[in-house]
């Protein structure tokens, strides 16, 4: 889905990550969506779905089990939501895991390697 970029989308995905956070705070006890952080939302120009990214504690391993999660409260996060907004129709929740990250992570880890590797070849060119 392609991110809408009006004005309106961006106050309804910012109100939806809003209440969608405060919901898991306050309201939902399933334990596989403890630790969640909810990241951004993005809307589509229509306002009929919107994209909830998310990260876990624990990370890419706890990844479907906070998709199981997800998927048994995703209706009554949407009726929550529903009530909260100030739209007319709710938009349908889609979860996804947010891997910039993780993503994140691993290229800098990569170039902390190159480094590395770089600090080691001119050690050893130098005692040469």
């Amino acid at each position: 889905m392609k991110a809408a970029h009006s004005q309106r989308a961006l106050r309804v995905g910012d109100q939806i990550q809003r209440e969608v956070a405060q919901l898991l705070a306050t309201t939902v006890k399933d334990p596989r969506l403890t630790g969640v952080t909810v990241t951004g939302v993005d809307v589509s120009a229509d306002l009929s779905v919107a994209v909830v990214r998310y990260v876990a504690q624990g990370g890419l391993e706890r990844e479907a089990d906070t998709a199981r999660g997800f998927a048994s409260v995703a209706g009554l996060l949407r009726r929550a939501v529903a009530e909260r907004l100030t739209i007319f129709k709710a938009p349908v929740l889609r979860f996804e895991y947010d891997r910039v990250f993780e993503e994140g992570s691993r290229l800098s880890a990569l170039i902390d390697d190159a480094r590395a590797a770089d600090r080691r070849l001119l050690r050893d060119d130098d005692a040469s």
